[in-house]
Order: structure tokens, then C-alpha cells, then sequence
């Protein structure tokens, strides 16, 4: 059984279609990233599987449950994290997280092991009796996470879960999302538009523009589709100029300059060491070599260069 399956799930806000024809396959286990700018329809998509909107046309299911016709079974497996879903701020942390504990369905000692093990583990124990009101956005963001692991749920679906966090905050929540994916075998649906932090966590992505999905994969299916090559990238003595110089070898680009540095597209890793014994066999002294290849921003870069998007399909309700 798949943990998340959408069938040409469509959401329509009037005129304005937030997420179109949208079929996705997510297996259970691992951290898949569903990647797009703010109104690719990110936000839709996990409101839709979460239950919180219905779709227009098309399906969706939570480890086969369907969140339009049975949202409490969904709820009962899945642990959701949305930006507009805010604890109780007249509350402390631990009286909040007890609250969803047990509304949840758990007994009160369970909640209260289970509440302890989540604010030790995200660091927010020796903040627990104060009112969430005086949480600072870090805080807030960790208790929002600890609240859709509260039940143990077997899919986690996060939207932008470090939305106005600092680069330290984010990548230490990124890290926790991780973990506690691999510990507690639970599936995570992550949607974001941080390639960084995605490309660091994820085993999986789904490239989403104008509520449309362009691609899906693992990130070597799509940086072959894309076609994201490495590139060689030298640094020459005394600023000596490669312009007009061609190897024996030919190159899927020529070597332009960048910033200092010579830079040329490879058709494959195993040019790079040939290359650089041309260039030095042609008299030029080499400082610095380097293999850059591509990251996951390169890839979705390019994706949407092969997949404009269309005005008009996504707006403020897509996020």
C-alpha cells in the first residue's frame, strides 16, 4: 500500500485552479519533498490530503483512506503541520500537546510519556510551563512539529515547516524531521520551497508549478531529465585567459569564464581528468581544479525552464 496516492486531484477556486489534474505516487517509508514557489499549490495539495479541503474532481487517499470520505480515519494515521494551524496561546507547551495527545484518542499516562519524550527531544523541555504566548517563532515552529508526531502517525505531511526561521532553526528542524522519520518508520510528505534543505533530507521529489506536477523522482531520474550535467571548473595562474581554447576532446559546452574561474560543461565525470591534462599539456598553469555537480536548485531550475508555467493557474490560495 501506498502512503499517499492522488489521482488527477483537482482544486478550483473560481476562476482559479490551485492545483490541476494532479497523479502522485509516494511509497511508505522515506522523506519525499514536494518542491515549488510560494502558489505552485503546495499548501492545497496537503490541505487536500490532510482532509481540511475538499477536492474539486479527482482522488486522494492516506494509506488507503480518504481523507473526503473518512477524514477521522486519515487523522488517526497521519500527523499534519500547517502554517495557518496554531497552538493555544494562552496555554503552556506541555498543556497543548497534552490536549492533542488526548484528544487523539490516548490514555493519559501515554500522553504524558509521549509529550516528555517529544519536548526532551526537540529541546523545548525546560520551556514547557510557559504559556505558548512567549514562545519565540523557533519555539513555535519545534511545538508545531511536536504536535504532528504527538499520536505516532505513520504519515507526517509538513508545510513549510521552517517558514521565518533562521538558517541554524531550519536546519536543525530539517535534522529533527529526519530522525524522527528513520526512528519511528513514518513517511514524510514534505512541501517547501527550500531546495537546500530538501535536497539534505529527502529520498524523493514531485517539482510542482502552477498547481500543475511537471516532474517526480528521485534526484538522479530528474537531473537525467533535465539534463544537469557537472561541469570542470578551473582556476589559472597570473589570469591567464582559456577563451577560444578547445581541448582534444570536445566539450558539451565551451570554457567560459566566471568570476574568476573557467568553467565547461561535461558529458560525463570521466572527461574531467582529461581535460585538465590537455589544458596543462597546452602550457596553462592550473591553480585549482574542481567537480561541481549539480545540486537539487540547479535540477528544479531547469525542470521549470522545460515546463513554463501558465498565468492565471495558481494564486495567494495555492500556496
Amino acid at each position: 500500500m501506498e502512503a499517499v496516492t492522488a489521482v488527477q486531484l483537482t482544486k478550483t477556486y473560481g476562476e482559479v485552479q490551485a492545483v490541476r489534474d494532479l497523479t502522485l505516487h509516494v511509497p511508505q517509508g522515506g522523506v519525499f519533498g514536494l518542491l515549488g514557489a510560494q502558489g505552485a499549490g503546495k499548501t492545497t495539495v496537503i490541505r487536500m490530503l490532510c482532509g481540511l479541503t475538499k477536492p474539486t474532481s479527482g482522488e486522494c487517499s492516506v494509506l488507503g483512506c480518504s481523507p473526503a470520505k473518512d477524514p477521522a480515519a486519515v487523522h488517526a494515521v497521519c500527523g499534519v503541520m500547517l502554517a495557518s494551524a496554531r497552538p493555544y496561546a494562552h496555554m503552556t507547551g506541555q498543556q497543548n500537546l497534552l490536549f492533542f495527545a488526548q484528544a487523539a484518542g490516548m490514555a493519559e499516562k501515554a500522553a504524558e510519556r509521549r509529550v516528555s519524550e517529544l519536548m526532551k527531544d526537540l529541546e523545548l523541555w525546560e520551556e514547557r510551563e510557559r504559556p505558548v504566548s512567549e514562545y519565540s517563532t523557533g519555539m513555535l515552529q519545534k511545538l508545531s512539529l511536536a504536535r504532528a508526531l504527538v499520536n505516532y502517525p505513520s504519515v507526517l505531511l509538513l508545510d513549510e515547516p521552517t517558514s521565518g526561521l533562521d538558517y541554524e532553526s531550519a536546519h536543525a528542524l530539517h535534522a529533527l524531521v529526519s530522525q524522527f522519520a528513520a526512528r519511528e518508520d513514518t513517511t514524510v510528505l514534505l512541501g517547501t520551497s527550500m531546495m537546500h534543505y530538501a535536497q539534505s533530507i529527502c529520498t524523493a521529489y514531485g517539482i510542482l508549478e502552477g498547481g500543475e506536477l511537471v516532474a517526480s523522482g528521485d534526484f538522479q531520474s530528474l537531473r537525467e531529465a533535465a539534463g544537469c550535467r557537472a561541469h570542470a571548473e578551473f582556476r589559472l595562474s597570473g589570469g591567464e585567459s582559456l577563451e577560444g581554447f578547445r581541448p582534444d576532446e570536445t566539450l558539451a559546452t565551451g570554457l567560459l569564464e566566471h568570476n574568476g574561474w573557467w568553467r565547461a560543461e561535461l558529458r560525463d565525470e570521466e572527461e574531467m581528468p582529461r581535460l585538465l591534462r590537455s589544458i596543462v599539456e597546452h602550457g596553462y598553469d592550473v591553480l585549482e581544479a574542481r567537480l561541481v555537480e549539480p545540486t537539487l536548485e540547479d535540477v528544479y531550475k531547469r525542470t521549470l525552464e522545460q515546463h513554463p508555467g501558465k498565468e492565471g493557474t495558481a494564486d495567494a490560495h495555492a500556496g
